[in-house]
């Protein structure tokens, strides 16, 4: 009893995997890695280390907002307003690769996004077949060649240095590419500003690098597809 009251730090992933690994990565920003990191407030998650020498770890004090631990899985409730906030923004003024593992219940709703600036920056599923990227007043739509967001899946998303934003969709690049310039800010998993399209569904890990190349984007949607 002592443990939950106090919260309860859950430590390392039983998964096995061999081989690349996200920490191999020099220019790995932040980590939120599957059943690593979580610290529990009884059932709920109060904290998600960043298992990046960074510390960009994400928090919710409020006991109401925490989103539920549901067998290694970080589970959104929208209705509740449940979100994660780190202290400082993860910021990309140039190339990215961001991969994510999830299974939204819900479209409207924002996976990763900056919930203080105020600019509204985000990704957002913002249909059933389109994701949202927006930055520095502007944004671009990108919609899948075929499949659904809700559900169980995982998400690749690159910039380049011509600028050019590519998504890969359970491993496959997609056929809609767009290019958006700018600098990204992001402090918040599931809400964007101000506390707006809270996330619906679970999220199992989120990888983010401020560096792109076609080895990294094998790598990481590798690795997602083993979770």
């Amino acid at each position: 009893m002592l443990a939950l009251k106090l919260g309860m730090s859950i430590g390392g992933s039983n998964r096995p995997m061999g081989g690349w690994q996200p920490s191999d990565e020099t220019g790995l920003e932040a980590w939120y890695k599957y059943q690593t990191g979580i610290t529990l407030n009884g059932s709920d998650v109060s904290a998600w280390a960043d298992s990046s020498s960074n510390s960009f770890d994400m928090v919710q004090a409020t006991a109401s907002k925490q989103p539920a631990y549901n067998s290694g899985n970080i589970d959104f409730d929208a209705s509740a307003s449940q979100s994660l906030s780190a202290a400082s923004d993860i910021i990309f003024s140039g190339v990215f690769t961001i991969g994510i593992k999830l299974f939204p219940s819900a479209s409207n709703v924002v996976v990763l996004g900056d919930n203080t600036l105020g600019q509204h920056e985000f990704f957002k599923i913002t249909s059933t077949n389109t994701l949202r990227f927006k930055t520095d007043g502007s944004h671009v739509d990108m919609t899948i060649d075929s499949g659904s967001f809700v559900g169980d899946n995982y998400l690749v998303i690159t910039r380049n240095s011509s600028d050019l934003v590519t998504l890969y969709f359970n491993g496959v690049a997609q056929s809609d590419t767009e290019t958006l310039a700018g600098t990204v800010n992001m402090d918040s998993i599931g809400a964007r500003a101000v506390n707006l399209n809270y996330y619906d569904g679970t999220i199992s890990e989120i990888q983010m690098y401020d560096t792109e190349s076609t080895a990294l984007t094998a790598d990481v949607n590798t690795y997602l597809s083993n979770l």
